[in-house]
């Protein structure tokens, strides 16, 4: 039986350990920290799921397929952690977004359509109306549950048969014979997988210059009564304006009011500690203030930082590393939603059903499985 290791236990490492297992394989896992890790960026109390990426279109191609991984994710744990409540896109400039976005739905038969902007700010009185050129409400879009997803998966693999090595981290890979040094111990395999996250350089130097990590901050909050209502029964909501703008996930399923952006840092020290400082939330807080109305009524109930790897095309990487040896990292803060499709490719090319050209294609949006 072929064995394969696996070096990092995010949504990307537990992916490939589950599509492993499935096809098998004998799988052993490896996480610095508890299982799941609270300190991944991977853990997390919601993450947007969608399909609309506007010009991104690597991403487009790409969501189909995600999809169906989490369908065949939900159907292996029992139940789901994806609750569908479409995404509302608040535009304060023109953009190419809209009709790509809408090119990408259609083809994927979902719909979209532009909502006048009073009766967008009738029904999301949270929003401030200056500058609000358009208002677009999209399907297939809605909300996972990662922390409850990562815990799901945990379980099920330790079920599969999985070896699973928590508080155990890897300091030292060698990807030709392939082995990873872990607690003292030198850990063999037939196949090697790096999907550690912020800490892939580390143990991959090559990547330091490829995919940079990334200090990333978000807001969890609660409303002021008066607003309360409307977020919890609200989907998904993007503000977009020139350079700079901010997502919101509303406190649904038990889940608190959350507020980020998707500006890179490209900085900071991946073993420091989580919690946001005034710095981190300062450009944070100036957006959600332009986005949102009265957001100074807001109680601020955590500030959390997490890492991201970033790269100047925000394309994953799914590629060989030696002659054993596969590294995947996701580069560009969307990787909890692709998590599961990525394992599912990274797994595939282990098993050689495609060949390494053909995943790191996939992985990076640029082919899709059935062209």
């Amino acid at each position: 039986m072929t064995k394969v290791l696996i070096v990092g236990g995010g949504i990307a490492g537990l992916s490939a350990a589950w599509a492993l297992g499935r096809r098998g394989f004998e799988v052993e896992l490896f996480e610095q920290g508890p299982l799941p890790n609270p300190r991944a960026s991977s853990y997390d109390e919601h993450r947007i799921l969608r399909h609309a990426y506007g010009t991104m279109e690597n991403y487009g191609r790409l969501m189909p397929s995600a999809f169906k991984a989490w369908e065949a994710l939900w159907k292996d744990l029992g139940r789901s952690h994806y609750e569908p409540c479409g995404a509302v896109y608040f535009l304060r400039h023109e953009t190419p977004w809209y009709p790509a976005s809408r090119r990408t739905l259609e083809a994927a038969g979902l719909g979209c359509r532009e909502i006048p902007v009073d009766e967008a700010l009738q029904r999301f009185p949270m929003i401030r109306p200056e500058g609000l050129i358009r208002v677009i409400e999209t399907e297939g879009a809605g909300i996972l549950s990662p922390a409850k997803i990562l815990t799901d998966l945990v379980v099920l693999l330790g079920a599969m048969g999985v070896q699973l090595h928590a508080g155990c981290r890897v300091v030292e890979i060698d990807p030709d014979r392939p082995c990873a040094l872990a607690d003292g111990t030198r850990h063999s395999a037939d196949v090697l997988i790096v999907a550690a996250g912020a800490w892939v350089g580390q143990l991959v130097p090559p990547l330091l210059d490829v995919a940079q990590p990334s200090r990333q901050a978000v807001l969890f909050l609660a409303p002021p009564p008066h607003l309360a209502k409307p977020w919890a029964s609200a989907p998904v909501l993007v503000d977009d304006r020139p350079e700079e703008g901010c997502y919101a996930l509303p406190p649904r399923q038990g889940t608190r009011l959350k507020i980020g952006d998707h500006l890179f840092t490209r900085r900071g020290d991946v073993d420091g500690d989580r919690t946001a400082t005034d710095e981190d939330v300062a450009r944070l807080r100036h957006v959600a203030a332009l986005a949102f109305r009265d957001f100074d009524t807001y109680t601020v109930l955590e500030r959390k930082a997490c890492y991201y790897t970033v790269t100047e095309d925000e394309r994953f990487i799914i590629r060989p590393v030696g002659t054993a040896a596969w590294v995947l990292s996701a580069c560009s803060g969307h990787g909890f939603k692709f998590g599961t499709l990525m394992g599912e490719i990274v797994a595939a090319a282990a098993a050689g059903e495609c060949s390494p050209d053909e995943a790191t294609h996939l992985a990076a949006g640029t082919i899709t499985a059935s062209s």
